[in-house]
């Protein structure tokens, strides 16, 4: 009597590494090569004229002092919770609209074309529709009998008009995310709170809102992240003004890079923004016990 013989399990490594290489290199060569980079550059003089010159903690020490480097995260972060702020209220009007009342492909897709559109054109259309004096939504304003805005050139209006443009280029996108989130939520749910009454607000407060926390977490933290990077809408709209009221500390970084040539100071306050992210995202996905899912 022969014994069977066993086939030998079969080894798939070599072939997923050989997937994985090509998004390694792409990896390595557009993210973990510029941070090595970055973090050597920020401890150095360097001027893009000059052989970079090690200056040890220098370049953090003058950050620490610098008064305009404060003001920029102080700036960034009042932009951010205008624009996670409202960003996230009305995605989430919008998700539980379209999962509640209609599931129209049509729908989802009008609500993702302002974020198709390139950040830069999204400014310019903006810019021209809030200009003081040919501006669309001043002619409306006027229309009303309201006096017209400088939206973009006011020191109390620029920051809240820049934030709100974003919102409305990023705000289908965000739904979508939580749409997404909200249709794995069991139906069945909602069919024994409406049998016993419960009506789609609180609904959407006891069922859809603990249900959906991983998934507002996923979206709050990409969101904080996406927005400490805005640059592009300031750089067209406002270059930072008025009297420095947008100067957001991505612009700052530009500025010391590109327009000083502080190429060594730039590095290092990029790298301070690394770890306020990296802090502030640790912080949200404690707070919000994002690994955790009330339907488990």
């Amino acid at each position: 009597m022969t014994t069977p013989v066993t086939a030998r399990p079969r080894d798939d490594r070599r072939v997923a590494w050989l997937f994985l290489l090509p998004v390694l290199v792409g990896f390595a060569v557009f993210y973990l090569y510029p941070t090595v980079r970055g973090v050597w550059y920020s401890v150095t003089d360097y001027s893009l004229l000059n052989t970079p010159t090690y200056v040890g903690a220098d370049n953090y020490t003058e950050l620490a002092g610098d008064a305009q480097f404060w003001n920029a995260l102080k700036v960034t972060g009042y932009y951010v919770v205008i624009n996670i702020g409202s960003q996230t209220v009305l995605a989430l009007g919008l998700a539980a609209l379209m999962h509640r009342l209609t599931r129209s492909v049509v729908i989802r897709a009008t609500l993702l074309l302002p974020w198709l559109v390139p950040n830069v054109t999204v400014a310019l259309l903006w810019m021209w529709l809030l200009d003081a004096n040919l501006g669309f939504v001043n002619h409306l304003l006027d229309l009303v009998g309201a006096e017209k805005q400088g939206f973009l050139m006011s020191p109390t209006l620029a920051m809240p008009s820049v934030a709100l443009i974003n919102t409305w280029a990023y705000t289908g996108y965000t739904a979508l995310l939580l749409y997404a989130g909200m249709l794995q939520i069991p139906q069945h749910l909602y069919e024994s709170a409406a049998l016993d009454g419960a009506g789609e607000l609180r609904m959407f407060r006891l069922i859809t809102l603990p249900l959906l926390r991983p998934i507002i977490a996923l979206v709050l933290v990409v969101s904080l992240i996406g927005s400490f990077q805005i640059f592009d809408t300031v750089a067209v709209t406002t270059k930072g003004g008025p009297v420095g009221v947008t100067r957001v500390i991505y612009f700052y970084i530009y500025e010391q890079a590109f327009r000083y040539f502080h190429m060594g100071y730039a590095a290092a306050a990029a790298m301070v923004l690394v770890v306020v992210l990296g802090l502030l995202t640790f912080v949200q996905m404690r707070l919000l016990r994002a690994s955790r899912s009330d339907l488990s």
